[in-house]
């Protein structure tokens, strides 16, 4: 089955996994059924009913899933998975809590460590981001019935753009933002939830996403994919290297994400 049809497949799994996310999210009569995991972290109906609806869509291609929500089986049965699907069913789910429509669907298909196509859906606005990081891939962002391919022509003379996370900035971060200061004249903080802080990249309206606090893969393999589809780097905050996926440790290493060859 080609890349092409696996797209296909991702972005059906992702707008139906939407809609079960906002059949709930618009419901005046749920409570989200919150629970909270093992770490701490919040779990609600939706979480539960999008990766139901996502499991549906990608079974029958026969290749194997690591969702947040699924089966996290151990790296001896995962190392042979040289193809896998990685998924965030509702990733930003404090943002669903909060109602402030900044959480996304994650998709991602990861060949050899590497993520090779990523959708990533945000229901609250019905925007969806897509890409294939190939030579013969790319990237694009469609809202409303239109599509535009990534990164947009978003510049035009606007502030050196750096994307910190909503929840706190890390001390790490700091330094690193105080460090841009000093390069560029003119230095602008936005915030956003979820995965969207990789699209801000991927799409031109922001130059860098520094990461420097713990993630999982599934948070990021699907923006990963779409960042590198449309000319960004996703590399590893000490050593520079691309992040690599299905790892017998599953949490990334502090990264940053930043237009290709641009320091």
């Amino acid at each position: 089955m080609s890349n092409c049809k696996f797209i296909d497949i991702a972005i059906a799994a992702a707008l139906d996994a939407g809609k079960e996310i906002m059949r709930i999210y618009n419901d005046p009569s749920q409570d989200f059924g919150i629970e909270r995991k093992a770490d701490n972290s919040p779990l609600t109906l939706a979480d539960k009913a999008a990766h139901e609806c996502i499991v549906r869509h990608l079974e029958p291609t026969g290749i194997p899933i690591l969702s947040e929500e699924g089966a996290h089986l151990p790296y001896e049965e995962r190392k042979s998975w040289h193809k896998l699907w990685v998924v965030d069913p509702l990733d930003g789910t404090k943002e669903f809590i909060k109602k402030n429509g900044e959480f996304t669907v994650n998709i991602a298909l990861v060949e050899d460590g590497v993520p090779v196509l990523g959708i990533i859906y945000v229901p609250a606005t019905q925007v969806l981001y897509a890409g294939e990081n190939s030579s013969e891939g790319g990237a694009f962002r469609e809202e409303a019935g239109e599509t535009h391919p990534l990164p947009l022509d978003e510049r035009n003379g606007r502030p050196f753009t750096i994307v910190a996370s909503r929840s706190h900035l890390t001390p790490e971060t700091e330094e690193y933002i105080n460090r841009k200061r000093q390069e560029h004249s003119d230095v602008r903080l936005v915030s956003s939830g979820s995965s969207l802080k990789i699209c801000l990249v991927a799409e031109g309206t922001a130059d860098v996403y520094p990461r420097f606090a713990p993630t999982m893969e599934w948070d990021t393999a699907a923006g990963d994919a779409i960042a590198r589809a449309a000319g960004r780097t996703v590399s590893d905050a000490r050593t520079g290297q691309p992040l690599t996926y299905n790892k017998p440790d599953l949490h990334n290493p502090w990264f940053i994400v930043e237009e290709k060859g641009k320091k």
